[in-house]
Order: structure tokens, then sequence, then C-alpha cells
């Protein structure tokens, strides 16, 4: 895709805006969960004040992100996590008490995992009771995110029927992978969902993670929600990018200095 200086600035603060920014490391600590939350808001030229559109660690570390958050005057972005992550087991109830774990810690956002080796294995039931129990523990005001897993589903058959699964049980998104398998998003998974989204009889979000590390990158996910689903869908209620390592590179585009910017989970 060929884009003017201006094209490709427009494209970058938008990234930016729909950036979950995430540490998902066995090693994070407040130390480092501190580093993450003072770099969702960069001014801009001008003065323009351009923020990430939430964080997402780990549960633990929520009543500290958002303490640092509001002393640093960012109570705006929003705080999602993680359950049943990473490995996406069939255990209902297990999943179920993360996610109430996750909403007593005070998450804004929950992505769980599907449980996409018993969908794999033939299981086509216990990734809606799963989905339908946490969507019931969010209840309408934390928004459940549901990460496919697409690289380990394989097939596109496979991603359709965790997509459809997972937007049947009331996933408010649906998102490609936890980043912590070797194939992550891709823009042939993206399709498959995105095309799944665009049947859906409500608004669905989607978002691509890991793997997406430029500009570039990013645009080619943004095509696609365009293509498939709508302009009027590139906003944070309804796309994501769930990588870190996107906001080097999205700075560096629009000029404001990277010195500051730590390398992110994936």
């Amino acid at each position: 895709m060929s884009l003017t200086s201006e094209q490709r600035t427009a494209a970058a603060r938008l990234a930016l805006s729909l950036l979950d920014l995430t540490s998902l490391n066995d090693d994070d600590t407040e130390s480092s969960i501190a580093q993450l939350c003072a770099q969702t808001v960069h001014q801009g030229v001008y003065g323009a004040e351009l923020s990430v559109a939430a964080i997402c660690i780990y549960p633990r570390f929520i009543p500290f992100a958002k303490a640092e958050l509001k002393r640093l005057g960012h109570e705006h972005i929003k705080i999602a996590t993680v359950s049943n992550f990473p490995h996406g087991r069939s255990d209902v109830a297990a999943a179920v008490a993360e996610t109430n774990a996750c909403v007593a810690y005070g998450a804004d956002e929950v992505d769980v995992v599907f449980p996409y080796a018993a969908l794999r294995a033939g299981d086509v039931q216990v990734g809606h009771d799963l989905i339908a129990a946490c969507k019931a523990a969010c209840g309408p005001d934390i928004t459940l995110k549901v990460i496919l897993e697409t690289g380990e589903l394989g097939s596109p058959e496979l991603i359709r029927q965790a997509s459809d699964i997972a937007i049947q049980a009331g996933a408010d998104f649906i998102k490609t992978s936890t980043g912590k398998v070797p194939v992550n998003a891709t823009p042939e998974a993206a399709a498959i969902m995105l095309d799944a989204i665009a049947a859906a009889p409500r608004p669905v979000g989607f978002k691509p993670a890991g793997g997406v590390r430029v500009l570039d990158d990013a645009l080619v996910y943004l095509q696609l929600v365009e293509e498939k689903v709508g302009i009027e869908r590139l906003t944070p209620s309804n796309f994501r990018f769930g990588t870190s390592s996107l906001l080097k590179a999205l700075l560096s585009e629009l000029h404001i200095s990277t010195a500051s910017v730590t390398s992110g989970a994936y």
C-alpha cells in the first residue's frame, strides 16, 4: 500500500489510538508495569495528546496500575487482563473463577482464551459453555475479548467455527492470539474472523495480536477491517491491536522520541 507522508502520519495516529499496550511477561514487576503506564500517553506535534486505548497486564497488577494511571492523570486508559491464559483449557469452572478474579481486581476488559485444543479434538460445546459463562461473569459493563489462538487452530474451517461459537456465546471481541505460540496474527486468519463478524447479528470487535511490529503491518489489518466490516469500525470500541512492539514504530512515524519506550511482550 503506497501512502503519502500525510496519510502515513494519519494512519500512525489512528493505529496508536487502537493499541492495547501489552506486558504479559513472567518477570513483570510493579516497576515494569509503571514503565508501561508511563508509555500510554505521548505529546505529539503542536502539543496534541496521543493516547493508546488500553494496557493489558496480568490480574495481580491491576490495582497497582489503576493507582499509577491515576497518579499520571491517565485515568481514561482502560485496563485489560487475561483469563484461562495462555493454554485455553476446557475447565469451565476454573475459567469462570479466573474471570471473577479479574472482575474483582477491577478490570475494564477481560481477554479469555478459547478452549482451542478441545475444538480441534471435535468438542464444539465446551467453547460455547466457557465463553457464555465468562461473559455472564463479566456482565454488561466489562468487555469480553475471546482469544481464538488461530495459529494453533490452523485450518480456515476451525478458525471460522471458533469465531462463530465465540460470537454466538456472547463475545464482545474476537482476538487472534495470545502471543505465546509460534504463529500469531496473520492476515489470512484475520480475514476469516472478519467474515464471521460481518455475518454476526450484532457489532463484534476484532483484535489482531502478536507479530504486528511496524506501521506497514498495521496497515494490512486496518485495510482488512475497512473492506470487510467498514471504516466506521476503526474505533477503540470495535478494533484493537494487541502488541507493544508496534508502539516504538508508530512514535517514530510521528516523529516523537522513542528513547523511553521499552520493548513489549509481543
